[in-house]
Order: C-alpha cells, then structure tokens, then sequence
C-alpha cells in the first residue's frame, strides 16, 4: 500500500512540473518588453554570462524573485495568471 501512494505521489508531482501556459507566449506578452534590451538591469534572453550567476541561486529563489518582484521588475513580472511552473519554463527558456 505504500509502494502506491508513494508512486501515486511522484506522478502527482510530475504533472504539477508542467507549465500550463506556452513559455514563448509568456516571454512575448509579458517578459520582452524588459528582457529584450530595453532595461540594461534585466538579463536578456540568451545571456548566459547574464543568467549563470542568477542560476546559481536556485530556480526556486528565481521563481520566488519573479513572484514577489526584484529591484526594478514587479511583482510576478507582468504576467498575473502564471503559476509557478510557467514561471519556471520561462525563466529555463530565457536563460538558454
């Protein structure tokens, strides 16, 4: 019986990994306009000498930053209706 909860239990978390919503729809409508360039502060998309140091942190203290907001970016950076998972696909997306 423990053997399945705890099976039941990994697919559970699995499933919540995944980002509901398109990482690159997320980047267009909600992550370009500062992550493109326009903000010198903001690492850009593809930067990875940018990102490495961010990286290092932990994606969990990245998604926590995006959700409470970080010097100049607001709280959950622009895109009010994403989770923590889609925040997550967007962070891997832009720091590749």
């Amino acid at each position: 019986m423990k053997k399945i909860l705890l099976a039941a239990a990994v697919s559970m978390l699995s499933f919540q990994a995944l980002a509901a919503q398109d990482p690159e729809a997320v980047y267009a409508r909600a992550c370009a306009a500062c992550h493109n360039g326009q903000l010198p502060m903001a690492p850009q998309r593809g930067d990875q000498a940018a990102w490495e140091p961010r990286l290092a942190k932990g994606m969990d203290v990245l998604v926590q930053s995006v959700t409470n907001g970080l010097n100049a970016m607001p709280p959950r950076g622009l895109c009010m209706d994403c989770t923590a998972e889609d925040y997550q696909a967007v962070i891997e997306l832009m720091s590749k």
